[in-house]
């Protein structure tokens, strides 16, 4: 069932435009009165409340919409309620939820957090009623490298292919390959995490390949490495690009042979392990046989997936900001708090050069030392957003501004030629409404 969004707003075009924003979130009905809201109720059961709070000209006490906000409180199970007020009134906000509202919008809205709001609204409601969700749900991100993200990992997951994931500190890429392992036919079987970078060249083939007892001093008992651990599994090597030259070629071996042999056995053990392999090491660095071996590249990096740095999706950090806050709010047991629009505008725009493992951690922080009703930029340890540079444009970015020119003009065509006819149109360009719908978002139509 699509989810059951409500805006209650006397402001007819507010109303209007909310809806439009939110149609691919779910069905979305407006109300223009309280006194309409007991009979709606009757009939539905709103995952999602927008609610204004003030119905009558001249007020500005939000008596109205506390009102209402009571009422939905009362239900067996009560939507998510998202106060939208003006600038003015965000001590209302604050009121609001103190009383059980989940978030406010300060009008008039920037639809990207709007948008950001109701999907975690959304997502906190689901994962109320349903178990916990995969590894691949932290993937979290609605734009277009994200989506293409979650789709290379849906496509490679269910094959037996070497997996390579490259990125920036940060950036996810153990959550990548988990969403791997947990998409491929292996899924139930171990998936076992290993940070090259801290194994010592030493000590790499007893880890990696396990010995008998009396290898070497210490060794008191056999012990399994982590390619037997991982027997029917996911072998999963985090930063491979820290793997010094001669304990490559180890792996090299293990990997060509698909066996191992245990420091001090006579014999070697087959192995059944799918490799996954991770490095924030720059691709020019990588392709250098001075740092790394090719042969072993070559056995590694059968599909290659990026995971992009979090200051090329900067229309994903709403969303990621009221995950990580719901999710530390609930975690330690501190009140719901909104973030000041100054201070969110400018994380918004902040570089994030620590990528979305520091603004989890900055979320963290505000969340503990937060002492103030609304969250400040200073709560998440920033006195100053840096802001996202913006890349010169390259023949790429040049050919995709021409792709979405000509597809505007294809969308804007097909309205025309249809007389505005949705479903006609949709018909006309060979896809389905919804995507018909979104498409009239992208380009503003």
């Amino acid at each position: 069932m699509p989810a059951q969004i409500l805006i209650l707003d006397d402001d007819a075009d507010v109303a209007y435009a909310a809806k439009l924003l939110l149609r691919r979130a779910g069905q979305v009905t407006t109300l223009g009165d309280p006194s309409q809201v007991a009979r709606y109720l009757q009939h539905s059961a709103p995952d999602v409340v927008l609610l204004d709070f003030n119905f009558t000209p001249g007020r500005t006490d939000g008596a109205q919409g506390l009102k209402v906000l009571d009422q939905l409180q009362a239900l067996p199970n009560p939507p998510a309620v998202i106060a939208m007020t003006a600038y003015a009134d965000v001590p209302l906000a604050v009121a609001a939820m103190k009383r059980g509202a989940c978030d406010f919008i300060t009008k008039p809205w920037d639809n990207a957090r709007l948008a950001a709001t109701v999907d975690a609204a959304l997502a906190r409601r689901a994962a109320a009623a349903s178990p916990p969700p995969p590894a691949t749900s932290a993937l979290l991100g609605d734009s277009v490298a994200m989506r293409a993200l979650r789709a290379a990992i849906a496509n490679v997951g269910p094959t037996e292919a070497n997996v390579m994931v490259l990125g920036e500190n940060g950036v996810g890429k153990e959550l990548v390959a988990r969403g791997v392992h947990l998409a491929s036919r292996r899924a139930a079987g171990q998936f076992l995490a290993v940070d090259m970078g801290s194994l010592p060249e030493s000590m790499l083939e007893s880890e990696l390949f396990g010995h008998r007892k009396g290898a070497f001093t210490d060794a008191r008992n056999d012990r399994a490495g982590r390619f037997q651990s991982a027997s029917g599994g996911t072998l999963f090597l985090d930063e491979i690009g820290n793997l010094a030259l001669a304990a490559q070629s180890k792996l090299l071996t293990a990997l060509e042979r698909r066996e191992v042999t245990p420091l001090g056995a006579d014999r070697p053990q087959t192995i059944d392990v799918r490799i996954i392999s991770a490095t924030n090491l720059d691709e020019a660095r990588l392709y250098d046989a001075q740092g790394f071996r090719p042969d072993l590249l070559f056995r590694l990096n059968t599909i290659v997936i990026r995971v992009p740095p979090l200051r090329e999706r900067p229309g994903d950090i709403p969303q990621l900001l009221t995950h990580y806050l719901a999710l530390y709010q609930n975690q330690y047991g501190r009140p719901g708090r909104a973030i000041a629009p100054s201070a969110f505008d400018a994380l918004c725009s902040h570089a994030w050069p620590g990528n979305v493992r520091a603004l989890r951690h900055a979320c963290e922080r505000a969340v503990i030392l937060s002492e103030s009703e609304l969250y400040s930029l200073a709560d998440f340890g920033l006195h100053s957003a840096d802001p996202v540079p913006v890349p010169a444009p390259s023949a790429s970015t040049a050919t995709a501004l021409k792709l979405d020119a000509l597809e505007r003009d294809a969308v804007a065509a097909s309205l025309e030629q249809a007389q505005g006819n949705i479903s006609h149109a949709a018909k006309l360009l060979g896809i389905s409404r919804a995507a018909l719908y979104r498409k009239l978002e992208k380009h503003g139509l």
